[in-house]
């Protein structure tokens, strides 16, 4: 079925309708006076037609405003609400009790199909079928959304909806398409999705927390709230170390100006490097080297680590441009400078403990006897996944939290 819609605005069409039909009148009453034409044939006149054509253009037109003011509603909320107003006009000294509002098994019994008579019959000793029509005595009259009310056996109450009701929701999609309700308060609302690891291809679990936080940001975005979509990606950690250790001997020459990495499958590049620190103890030795200079911000380092990097992210780039994915990167890497900070806040505040050459802190109520410390400061000086997974949440809850409203999702569980 297709839906003609007027190119002309309906105002526009209204207003030159009404000229028309002063026009007409003028030459009409012209033509009257000089007596040239009769009672009879101004009665049959366009300025007839023309007039009967304006009712039916502000009918329309009340029609589109009414469309157009008008958003998607909860149609079972509606009727729920109805049945509450008719529950506590029958029942005053009743509890608040769950209203059932569900499809019928048949047609013939309706759009909708409540047993809240049932339940209510249970708690006072009283048929259902009385208890209904106690009910449909108490229900709001001219609700412009319920046609019919009826009982059926068993105390059911069958609904069916106001087809002219229907007819305008239908006509409000079809012109205007889906339209939320604005919400009662706007908010700033960070989400965090997707969350993939640099030199590592993304898996089911990324594409499947990256489909639903950008469908989460979607549907906030349409109910108007400022949505703020972050990337918090694996850019940092112990990694990077063998992953330089192995750049500096694969590549010697990667700290050339404007050298290009010759890598096009860094993921067989980080198996390389992951099996050389699983089995070689001197290279496992310089990668943990490596990740305390470049954890120190030594210039080489972080240079081989953008090249890295960059690499990975034009693979991200590529997934994200094809499944039409906005998002702003957050790496780790965005909190090493605020680490020496919240190391120096946990020493004043005497959380921190010295235990063979490295920084602990112990969490919980119960403290050392029941839970396992966290490992702030390792003995070499680098910091740890426990320290670069404290900072997000403390920047969430003390900066994000102070600057936006909520933080919804998570797209893997922090341990």
């Amino acid at each position: 079925m297709k839906v003609g819609i007027a190119e002309t605005p309906l105002s526009e069409r209204i207003e030159q309708a009404e000229m028309e039909i002063e026009r007409l009148n003028d030459i009409i009453h012209g033509m009257k006076d000089k007596g040239s034409i009769g009672e009879e044939v101004v009665r049959t006149s366009d300025s007839v037609r023309l007039k009967y054509r304006l009712e039916i253009l502000k009918a329309e037109a009340e029609r589109e405003m009414k469309c157009k003011r008008s958003y998607v509603k909860n149609v079972v909320g509606m009727i729920s609400a109805y049945f509450r107003m008719a529950i506590d006009g029958a029942f005053p000294q009743l509890p608040q009790i769950p209203i059932p509002i569900l499809p019928p098994t048949t047609k013939k019994f309706g759009d909708y199909q409540c047993n809240v008579a049932m339940v209510i019959a249970g708690k006072l000793k009283k048929s259902p079928k009385s208890v209904a029509e106690e009910i449909l005595v108490h229900f709001p009259k001219e609700t412009g959304v319920v046609d019919s009310l009826e009982v059926a056996g068993g105390g059911f109450i069958n609904l069916t909806l106001s087809r002219t009701f229907l007819q305008e929701e239908i006509q409000g999609l079809c012109l205007y398409g889906f339209r939320f309700p604005p919400p009662l308060h706007f908010h700033r609302i960070l989400v965090d999705f997707s969350s993939p690891n640099v030199a590592k291809e993304m898996h089911v679990g990324h594409l499947r927390s990256t489909i639903i936080g950008d469908s989460i940001c979607r549907l906030l975005e349409e109910l108007g709230h400022q949505v703020i979509r972050i990337n918090h990606i694996g850019d940092w950690g112990t990694q990077f170390g063998m992953l330089i250790a192995h750049l500096q001997e694969r590549f010697p020459d990667y700290l050339t100006e404007d050298y290009k990495l010759p890598i096009t499958d860094l993921q067989s590049f980080y198996k390389e490097s992951k099996t050389r620190f699983d089995q070689d103890p001197e290279f496992k030795k310089r990668a943990y080297a490596c990740v305390v200079k470049l954890q120190r911000n030594e210039p080489s380092f972080i240079r081989a680590w953008k090249i890295i990097c960059d690499v990975s992210r034009m693979e991200f780039s590529k997934i994200y441009s094809r499944l039409g994915i906005r998002i702003s990167e957050r790496g780790e890497s965005f909190y090493q400078g605020l680490m020496e900070s919240l190391v120096h806040e946990l020493k004043t505040k005497g959380f921190l403990e010295e235990d063979e050459g490295r920084w602990i802190m112990w969490g919980g109520s119960e403290g050392k006897d029941r839970n396992p410390p966290l490992t702030i400061i390792k003995s070499d000086g680098g910091f740890t996944y426990d320290t670069s997974g404290s900072l997000p949440t403390l920047y969430s809850l003390f900066i994000i939290t102070f600057l936006f409203s909520y933080r919804y999702g998570c797209s893997q569980v922090q341990n």
